[in-house]
Order: C-alpha cells, then structure tokens, then sequence
C-alpha cells in the first residue's frame, strides 16, 4: 500500500467519526494542571489541548537525514534523547492556516537562535513519511487532553465533530526538528503543524515536543543487603545508591535510613565482616575540598552505622576525592555518577 493511499484512508476512516451533539464544541479552556515551554508561546488565540510532561523520559527525533527513503513510517536516523521531556498539543483559532501558525512559530524560533536540524514543507521534502514517522499515538501516550472536540467548520458543525486527542493529520503537514541554547543549556525541539482532523475544520493543530538534557535523578533505589553481599563477593566493593547529602554537605540525610538499615542488616548477618566506606565526588572544585567533602561523608555514613549498633572497628572512612571516577566529568550525567560512596571490603 503506498503512503499517500494509506493516508487518504485513514482520512476517510477519520471523516466517519461523529461525536454527539453535546461534545461538537471546540475546547475553550487549556487542559488542566498544562502551561506553555518557557522557550516558546503559542500562536495568539490557541488552546492548549494536550499537556504531559516527564521530568525524565526518552523520546527520540529525526537527524539531518529526515525520513527513511526507503521505508515508510520511518526516520532515517532517529536520535535518542533523554532528559525532561514536555509534549504541547495546540488548537489554532477558526480559519487560521497550519502554514500561518508554522511560520509564526518558525519566525519566533529564528529569532531566539534556534538552529535547525531538519525540516520539511511539502510532500516531496517527506512531509507526509515524517507525519506516519511521528507516531503520533505512542507520543500521546500519557497525554492529558481539555474537553470538546474538533468540530466541522461546514455544514452542520452542531453533530459534526472529530476527536481532539491528537488530530493532527498529513493534510498540508510541516515539521521542524533542531536546537535551541538558553542559559547554558541546549534543548532539542520537534514541532509538527497541519491540519485538525481534516480539512473540513479550518482549524491547524500543532504538536510541540521539547526535551531538556539531563542527568536522570539517581539514588532512587535502595541496594538490600543480599545485593549488598553479593556485591562485595563479586568485585570487593558496592556502591551505596540510596545515600543522600545536600550539595557541599557532610550530613546524611533522613532519606538514607533504609540504606543504612540494609548495610546495618548485613553487616549483623556476617560478624566477621569489616569493610571501608569510601567517599568519591566528582571534579567540580579543589581537590583539597572534595577530600575534604568525601572524607567527613564517609565519616558521617560510618557515625550512623555506628549509632544503628555496629562496632567502630568493622568500620574505617576514607575519602578519595575524584580519583576513582566510574564515569566522564564532562556531562553532568558523568559527574553525578561519579558522587558516590562505596562499602569496600578490608
């Protein structure tokens, strides 16, 4: 099946959907609890549809290859990013073009310094492969969407209507994927405008989809004492993801107590067992201070395990500073993996 007849049949299948006469109205509020990307406003006079944001997820976007020539339904070469991800759904006025409210948007994007990676404007530039390429219901999933629907600008427009969630379509479809640099940080952008449903609403839908590199929150999982165990068996040394300071700080914080409840469980089970805990951070500042900082941790870690009924000599502190780093300083993911403490074996 070609592309272009899948498309006319999904229109059609599209065109046979009528909602009831109480949901024939467009949405006149923004879904709940939704609110414009700090980068980017809406087109004057839009409703803010669809909301979701994830404050770390994956998503992935085409490169400068676009879409597959291939296959159908394909970017060429997507990228995977990861970090905060915001995914906008937006319902233009009445009788405002997709190709009025892409410009406005690509003008505004331009004139922050907006850097693009790909885009297209018409069928021969792969419009219609990047709209199939979306895949716009895994996107939508997770979605939250305002009442009402899209309705029928013709006719009958009081019975006429046609899903919210969504609607965008191929019919005159444009996309813009790049980047965008705003107080040290890039963020990658995909915008795709056409149509609402069909042509029969005179209406355009955009969908916007922005991703905030960042480093995924760690330390959100306890290490048990039986992985604690089996740690320190396989390779003398387990790191202690459950460990919790303020930035700068020595104290553990009350979030730690399950961990050291875990490390406190194994080291009851195993009497004869005597270990190191090891403080590390990262290679922001001095290296007189990061000693400083991974020693009075790993202090602080040896006090309470001290206080839970350990004996002080199964227990040394030691602080390495960055010397030992598990990952590269230069991305903030790096560094946060690099600020750790370790339970090491004696």
């Amino acid at each position: 099946m070609t592309l272009l007849r899948r498309a006319s049949q999904l229109c059609a299948a599209a065109a046979l959907v009528l909602a009831t006469t109480a949901q024939a109205d467009a949405p006149k509020r923004d879904v709940a609890g939704s609110a414009d990307h700090p980068v980017l406003q809406r087109f004057t006079g839009s409703v803010l549809a669809g909301y979701a944001q994830q404050d770390w997820a994956q998503t992935r976007f085409p490169d400068a290859s676009g879409v597959s020539k291939t296959e159908n339904d394909k970017f060429a070469r997507p990228v995977t990013l990861e970090g905060k991800v915001t995914r906008l759904f937006y319902l233009s006025p009445l009788n405002k073009s997709p190709l009025e409210v892409f410009r406005n948007h690509q003008q505004a994007l331009a004139a922050a310094g907006f850097k693009t990676v790909w885009q297209c404007e018409n069928e021969a530039q792969g419009c219609a492969k990047a709209y199939f390429a979306l895949d716009d219901g895994t996107r939508a999933k997770g979605m939250s969407w305002a009442e009402g629907d899209v309705p029928g600008a013709t006719g009958d427009s009081r019975t006429s209507a046609w899903p919210l969630a969504m609607s965008i379509t191929h019919d005159e479809g444009r996309m813009l994927v790049g980047t965008l640099s705003q107080g040290g940080r890039t963020l990658h952008l995909l915008l795709y405008t056409s149509m609402a449903a069909n042509e029969y609403t005179r209406r355009a839908a955009t969908y916007l989809e922005i991703v905030e590199p960042k480093a995924m929150p760690t330390g959100q999982v306890t290490v048990d004492a039986k992985a604690l165990g089996q740690g320190l068996q396989a390779e003398g040394k387990v790191a202690l993801a459950g460990l919790f300071f303020d930035t700068g700080k020595t104290e553990v914080k009350a979030e730690s107590a399950a961990q050291l409840d875990q490390m406190v469980a194994l080291l009851k089970a195993q009497p004869a067992l005597k270990v190191f805990i090891v403080g590390h951070t990262d290679n922001v500042g001095s290296v007189d201070a990061n000693l400083k900082l991974s020693q009075g941790r790993a202090q602080a870690v040896v006090a309470a395990l001290t206080q839970r009924g350990i004996a002080a000599g199964r227990l040394v502190a030691h602080g390495n500073a960055g010397y030992a780093p598990v990952a590269s300083n230069a991305s903030e993911d790096g560094r946060a993996r690099n600020r750790r403490v370790e339970m090491v074996l004696q």
